[in-house]
């Protein structure tokens, strides 16, 4: 039998098993959902078989698509590795990437790709610029930072910008706050509590600037550095907070806080890698950015994929 079997069917199946679900999985491969079912009938037809149980939640495999699958992830890592090897003897493997970060959450995924990256490219040197940034971009242009990951992707002529994902920003209270009795927050109901954010300016909150400035409402702020603090106050009904959803999800799961959509359609969230325009080509930093993404869609919950940026 001729194989009809190629690299992104092998993709599709590994997402599928990674999301347990088809929309989740076209989001992934960036197909749409109709596409993608239309490549698994083409396997299923070529085979002569289902390869999962339609009416499954999560999403099961039939032994013909385990086996599938099995081969994928066998097959795609390698393809990866001779891919990178390659990049690596016609450019070099050399460098440095000093990482630069506008947002406190991001660590706890950035740690899981870096040491991804470390093995991978043992002769780059790898460092984080300590601290939150306020504008990561102004240390790029300064070479100070070799990426940089942001908000926004605003175009600049000397930037380009690799779209990571966009995430879910939810409110949490705690379990007996009055708000929780709520299932959508809309601006309203933020004006008379104290909101208890990372100590950043106004814009580069996404509550803020996209949701409560605009309508005029300017809640009493309370700050703290730590995630794990603003979740405790947050429990000790000191106020209410906004974060992503996929940061809170073992708190929520705890019965510590309740966490809330944000307006309707939800609130939503994005991050960028950017990197300087000459340096867009350097195969480690191209790599990376890859990482990351894989990585985070791997890791946390409920992200969707982001189209091209500026």
């Amino acid at each position: 039998m001729e194989s009809i079997l190629e690299l992104r069917h092998l993709r599709t199946l590994t997402a599928l098993a990674d999301t347990g679900n088809v929309s989740a999985a076209a989001g992934r491969v960036f197909l749409t959902q109709s596409a993608l079912s239309h490549q698994i009938r083409m396997l299923e037809k070529h085979f002569g078989t289902p390869l999962f149980e339609r009416k499954s939640v999560p999403l099961r495999f039939t032994p013909a698509g385990e086996r599938l699958l099995k081969l994928a992830r066998e097959i795609l890592p390698s393809v990866a590795a001779a891919e990178r090897d390659l990049t690596q003897i016609v450019h070099g493997e050399a460098g440095q990437l000093r990482l630069a970060v506008e947002c406190h959450t991001c660590f706890d995924w950035l740690m899981p790709a870096m040491g991804v990256f470390r093995p991978q490219w043992p002769q780059v040197e790898l460092d984080i610029v300590s601290g939150f940034q306020a504008d990561p971009v102004a240390l790029l242009l300064a070479q100070r930072a070799d990426l940089a990951v942001v908000s926004e992707a605003v175009a600049q002529p000397d930037i380009v910008f690799y779209p990571l994902f966009a995430y879910e920003t939810v409110g949490i209270c705690a379990p007996e706050h009055p708000l929780a009795a709520q299932k959508i927050w809309q601006a309203q109901d933020f004006a008379d509590e104290t909101l208890i954010s990372y100590p950043v300016p106004d814009d580069m909150l996404d509550l803020l600037r996209k949701v409560l400035l605009p309508q005029g409402i300017y809640p009493q702020r309370r700050t703290s550095e730590l995630t794990i603090a603003i979740v405790q106050l947050v429990a000790s009904r000191r106020g209410i907070a906004a974060l992503p959803r996929w940061s809170v999800l073992p708190y929520v799961e705890k019965n510590y806080i309740v966490a809330r959509q944000i307006g309707r359609p939800p609130l939503q969230s994005e991050l960028y890698a950017a990197l300087r325009r000459q340096d867009a080509q350097r195969a480690y930093l191209n790599d990376f950015c890859a990482i990351m993404r894989r990585e985070s869609f791997a890791n946390l919950e409920g992200l969707t994929p982001l189209a091209n940026s500026p």
